[in-house]
């Protein structure tokens, strides 16, 4: 019968302990670390992301019970002392290297988006995670409350974080969305509160298309009509000039779009300044931003980042970066596969079979387990 290390184990494989290493080396803080390892750090964190553990004594406990089974793991039994300790003082910045490292291994394998056309697209979102502001001082985001926020540019070949950072949960989002490096001829679609016409020049200047959403209180003037399918659910397709005391922001000529929706009949209306694809098409294409609402309904269900192991603003930091790393190797694993299996099954199965001594694949493709030694011999000494 053929040898397996753990589940876990086999998923780890997928990030090179030495580039692990040398990300650790350049992303230390102090003197040698001398009872826990970034290494075992991780381990730790990533076994209490994908098994759901709720608290650092859960996550060293279940560490404990599997104590036979961490050799592999190339970690040691680990207290929650130390655990603590180097989740506040040890910069999360390898985690974020780490995350930037695993994205673009995914990006490899991650299939293309569904449309027709070839240009990379993206949707621009931020979901805020309450804190206590009590437990949480530093998070200040209103007199009492705290909060940080969740910044993504959601890439929609593979559904993948492309773009990700954390700020407090004062920082609004147009201000992060201006300082993304989105590349050329690239669409990129987001809501009503990214609203800013100096951006949008910025984005028309730099060869970047976007799709959003008209503020009802826009002040335009129409220079070209065209025609429209209304059995597509279009109501207009026009060629604006922002008008008013931003005209000033936007001189450049941006394509509007009425859109009522079949199943809600709610009509919206699509600013863009891509004149070049079907109307229906701009529609479709900010009906696809959902995906990026469904991707952070999806982590925060799924992993912990809504509940934190420590207070210090470097130990919610580091929990988040290991989350979104857990998240992109699910994702590796999945485009690797080639199954049409969802994460939600993938993180299902792993939880029930981290320690278990299976091939990965296998479990993933559903292949029942091999039978083991004792199995065989038990057989034997009955035939």
């Amino acid at each position: 019968m053929a040898h397996h290390n753990t589940v876990f184990s086999q998923l780890l494989k997928f990030i090179p302990r030495h580039e692990f290493e040398t990300l650790a080396k350049q992303h230390h803080q102090g003197g040698k670390l001398r009872k826990l390892s970034r290494w075992s750090q991780f381990i730790a964190l990533g076994l209490g992301q994908l098994s759901g553990r709720i608290s650092l004594r859960d996550i060293v406990s279940n560490i404990s019970v599997q104590s036979s089974k961490l050799y592999h793991l190339g970690v040691n039994t680990v207290s929650r002392s130390s655990l603590a300790r180097v989740n506040e003082q040890q910069p999360h910045t390898l985690y974020e290297a780490l995350f930037n490292k695993l994205l673009s291994r995914c990006q490899g394998q991650a299939p293309k988006h569904g449309f027709r056309f070839k240009n990379k697209l993206y949707s621009l979102d931020a979901s805020t995670i309450d804190l206590c502001l009590s437990v949480f001082p530093w998070a200040k985001f209103r007199t009492t409350k705290g909060a940080v926020k969740l910044h993504v540019g959601l890439d929609h070949s593979g559904y993948l974080p492309t773009f990700m950072t954390v700020t407090d949960g004062k920082t609004h989002d147009v201000t992060v969305g201006r300082t993304l490096k989105l590349p050329k001829q690239s669409i990129v679609v987001f809501d009503r509160g990214y609203t800013d016409y100096k951006w949008y020049k910025l984005l028309n200047d730099n060869g970047i298309f976007f799709v959003t959403r008209q503020k009802s209180n826009a002040s335009y003037e129409v220079i070209e009509r065209r025609p429209v399918s209304k059995a597509q659910g279009l109501t207009s397709d026009q060629t604006i000039i922002i008008k008013g005391t931003k005209a000033g922001d936007c001189p450049v000529p941006l394509r509007r779009i009425g859109y009522r929706d079949p199943e809600t009949g709610k009509h919206y209306v699509f600013l863009t300044n891509n004149f070049k694809l079907a109307a229906k098409t701009i529609a479709d294409i900010y009906k696809a931003r959902w995906q990026i609402e469904l991707f952070f309904k999806w982590v925060k269900q799924n992993l912990k980042i809504k509940t934190f192991l420590g207070t210090s603003k470097n130990a919610v930091l580091t929990q988040i970066w290991v989350a979104m790393c857990m998240y992109l190797l699910l994702a590796y694993i999945k485009f690797c596969s080639r199954l049409s299996l969802s994460f939600q099954q993938i993180l299902r199965l792993l939880q029930l079979n981290l320690f278990e001594r299976r091939d990965l694949m296998c479990l993933l493709k559903g292949d029942p387990p091999a039978p083991s030694n004792r199995h065989l011999q038990t057989q034997l000494q009955f035939s």
